[in-house]
C-alpha cells in the first residue's frame, strides 16, 4: 500500500512515517518502480506500536535508541519483557525517562507553589505586577 493508506491504516500521516523513516524507527520502505514508497501490514503494525510508546511518555530518541527491539513486540504474541535490566532491553530507557518525568513534574510543582504564592498575594510581589 501507498505512505497514505498506510499512514491512515496506523492513525497517522504520511509525514509521521517519513519522519520515523528519518529517525530509524521505521526501516527504508520498499519503492515502486515509479519511487513511491510501499508498506505492507508489518510496517503498519510497527508504526502502531511507536505509537503507542510515544503516547505510553517515551520519545523519539528513546526509541531510536532501541529501534532493533521493536521487532519484539511486533511478535504474535508479544514476546515477554524480562526483568533483567541490559543493556539491550528497554529498561534503562524506561529507568531513564522516569527520572526525567520526575524532574520535571519537581520543576513544575515549585513553579505551581511560586505562582500561587504570587496570587494570594494579590501580585502584589510579581515582577511588574501593580
Amino acid at each position: 500500500m501507498r505512505i497514505g493508506d498506510a499512514a491512515a491504516a496506523a492513525g497517522t500521516t504520511p509525514r509521521a512515517l517519513r519522519f520515523y523513516e528519518q529517525r530509524g524507527l521505521l526501516p527504508p520502505p520498499v519503492r515502486s518502480p515509479a519511487g513511491q514508497r510501499e508498506y505492507g501490514p508489518g510496517e503498519v503494525a510497527r508504526v502502531r506500536v511507536i505509537r503507542e510508546l510515544l503516547a505510553a511518555g517515551l520519545t523519539v530518541d528513546d526509541l531510536a535508541s532501541r529501534a532493533h527491539r521493536l521487532e519484539a513486540l511486533l511478535e504474535d504474541p508479544p514476546r515477554r519483557c524480562s526483568g533483567a535490566a541490559g543493556p539491550e532491553t528497554f529498561a534503562p530507557v524506561i529507568t531513564a525517562r522516569l527520572a526525567a518525568l520526575d524532574t520535571e513534574i519537581a520543576r513544575l510543582t515549585a513553579l505551581r507553589e511560586r505562582l500561587a504564592r504570587h496570587a494570594s498575594a494579590g501580585g502584589a510581589d510579581v515582577p511588574g505586577g501593580a
